[in-house]
């Protein structure tokens, strides 16, 4: 799950996918990141952990961290969470992307 700083938008999709997955019974790790670096270490935003806790689900424990080209080997899935976004995401894999499976 990616967005821009990784405070807000995919530290829920991380939190409410993880929960799904296991509601599910699968063993899916999840992680989310930011396409820019302006707030690695922190938390998720205050409101946004209120949302999480409001249905059940704690976030407080991830911390944010910059999008890198890596990602692409490390992950099955990428998640872009806006268009420009997948822009950024596209920018920098860069010659990873051209065998992963996109989502905006």
């Amino acid at each position: 799950m990616v967005c821009l700083g990784n405070i807000c938008r995919s530290p829920l999709a991380e939190g409410i996918l993880q929960e799904k997955a296991f509601k599910a019974g699968l063993n899916w790790s999840v992680e989310s990141a930011g396409t820019n670096g302006y707030h690695d270490g922190e938390a998720p935003h205050p409101l946004s952990q209120k949302v999480a806790q409001a249905r059940g689900i704690d976030i407080s424990c991830q911390r944010s961290r910059r999008f890198r080209a890596e990602d692409f080997d490390n992950y099955d899935r990428i998640y872009a969470l806006a268009g420009d976004v997948m822009d950024e995401i596209r920018r920098i894999g860069k010659k990873n992307m051209t065998h992963r499976k996109w989502t905006c």
